[in-house]
């Protein structure tokens, strides 16, 4: 049996490896609260969103979103063509429309980013591959988009096949663009000031 007295005192007042418990998290983050009091409106900013504020260019934080919405679209709209249910494919739609506004925006912060980040040849090409394939998705999702609402928000019969063909060759082209995406941050560190792991450095695995 568990002793509640002394489980409910170990979470509130810590005792883990990693320190703290309810008190120690309370009080820092009163603390946190406290310091930006203190400081300017740009000061805070930095505080509150550091990722953001380190940021060389907005382009990895603007690339979520057309990949959440067009990866969703299409698993909508082709789960709602099989199992014959209009009103998800009708809520696709909206996700696909969301996509190709977030796609526009996310190409055009990479287009941007690319005359902005320093590389070499090696990345460069890499790059231009990620810009082929970030421009190629952009223009399958605007091309899906008008032919969406041009047949009023639903594509049916064997047209329907070939818009979920194409649907899916542009989320096989997103997924590639996103493999070399990540490829130049994490192998060649595009973008990333890195920083050196101190010795004994703290490790999630225990």
């Amino acid at each position: 049996m568990i002793d509640m007295n002394n489980f409910l005192s170990f979470q509130i007042h810590g005792g883990a490896d990693h320190g703290g418990g309810i008190v120690e998290s309370l009080a820092s983050l009163l603390a946190f609260f406290d310091k930006l009091s203190t400081q300017g409106p740009g000061d805070i900013f930095s505080s509150l969103m550091p990722g953001i504020a380190g940021m060389a260019n907005i382009h990895p934080l603007l690339v979520h979103f057309p990949i959440a919405f067009l990866s969703a679209f299409f698993a909508l709209d082709l789960v709602g063509t099989l199992a014959k249910k209009p009103q998800w494919r009708s809520v696709a739609g909206w996700f696909l429309y969301f996509g190709a506004v977030a796609a526009l925006f996310t190409v055009i912060a990479g287009l941007i980013a690319a005359n902005s980040v320093p590389h070499g040849q090696n990345v460069h090409d890499i790059m231009e591959r990620h810009e082929h394939f970030g421009l190629s998705v952009l223009s399958l999702a605007v091309v899906l988009s008008i032919w969406r609402i041009i047949r009023g928000g639903l594509i049916r019969g064997g047209a329907n096949s070939f818009y979920l063909i194409l649907s899916a060759l542009m989320c096989v082209l997103m997924m590639l663009g996103a493999d070399l995406g990540g490829l130049m941050v994490y192998h060649y560190g595009v973008a990333v000031e890195a920083v050196q792991a101190p010795e004994g450095g703290h490790d999630h695995m225990h």
